[in-house]
């Protein structure tokens, strides 16, 4: 079984967040990327605004630069003119000076006290950053810091049952399956990342139970052939996107076809309705 993205967590959570973060900053780059071993160092991976590539693939050692500074302190740092700055050190120039960058703050995403994210906010004319101009940014702050923290618990509860529930799966009960499917379908609720929802919702497919022959003994539940082919590309793990490639629809054609098979089943998520659906012998 396999429920790992190509992309970090980190990385995945950044690059969603980069144009938000510029907006709310009104400065002219944000970048920034995740932070490796600890806090020991980060690598600048993702960028918006940029004028050069001079910073792509740029690692920060903690300690040096802006960058290291808030990852040795763990905490927002700033200059207000970056070239004449007394308070950091100048390693990183190199990289600064293509981009023209006067002004330039370094915020760390930090989840369980381990910064996990270090994000720059750059302007290339002098801005004058207080104490309340940091102070708006805790609500995206505490919002990345829950994305990763529900990410993170996502991954722990899919490899404690990976290593529990699977290896002995033909000793769980019906009741055992469902138990296991229906809290992969909690997790999958709570994450924004439409890729990483899909393969948790897989996964969980992969646990809910088939009946055969025991199938429910409720009326017959009518769908369109078209919503039983959304439901069954839906089990494979396929993102909403992936489903319309793959069937020649459009992406609001596909949720319509999904919201309209979860009404028939009294389903309130995908997981439900597969599950709802396989109980009707629907699906296989």
């Amino acid at each position: 079984m396999s429920f790992e993205t190509d992309t970090p967590i980190e990385r995945r959570i950044l690059a969603r967040s980069l144009e938000t973060l510029r907006k709310h900053a009104g400065m002219d780059m944000v970048f920034g990327g995740p932070v490796h071993h600890g806090a020991a160092a980060m690598e600048i991976t993702d960028l918006t605004g940029v004028r050069t590539r001079s910073a792509v693939n740029l690692v920060v050692r903690n300690g040096e630069g802006l960058g290291g500074k808030a990852l040795m302190l763990a905490r927002p740092v700033s200059v207000a003119d970056y070239i004449s700055s007394q308070g950091i050190t100048h390693v990183y120039d190199h990289a600064v000076r293509p981009e023209a960058i006067e002004t330039l703050a370094a915020l760390p995403i930090i989840v369980d006290r381990t910064p996990r994210i270090l994000i720059y906010l750059a302007a290339r004319t002098h801005v004058r950053l207080g104490d309340r101009w940091f102070d708006s940014f805790t609500p995206l702050v505490r919002r990345l810091e829950r994305d990763i923290a529900v990410e993170d618990e996502v991954r722990r509860r899919l490899s404690l049952m990976r290593t529990t529930a699977e290896a002995d799966r033909a000793t769980l009960s019906r009741a055992d399956l469902y138990d296991i499917a229906q809290e992969l379908t909690n997790l999958a609720d709570q994450i924004e990342d439409e890729t990483l929802r899909a393969k948790v919702e897989a996964v969980g497919n992969r646990f809910a139970p088939v009946l055969g022959s025991a199938r429910s003994q409720e009326p017959p539940t009518l769908l369109r052939p078209r919503e039983v082919d959304v439901l069954e590309h839906v089990a494979r793990g396929l993102s909403n996107r992936e489903v319309a490639e793959a069937l020649g629809l459009l992406p609001n054609t596909v949720k319509s076809y999904l919201k309209s098979a979860m009404r028939k089943l009294h389903a309130t998520n995908r997981v439900q309705a597969i599950l709802a659906a396989r109980e009707r012998g629907l699906l296989r």
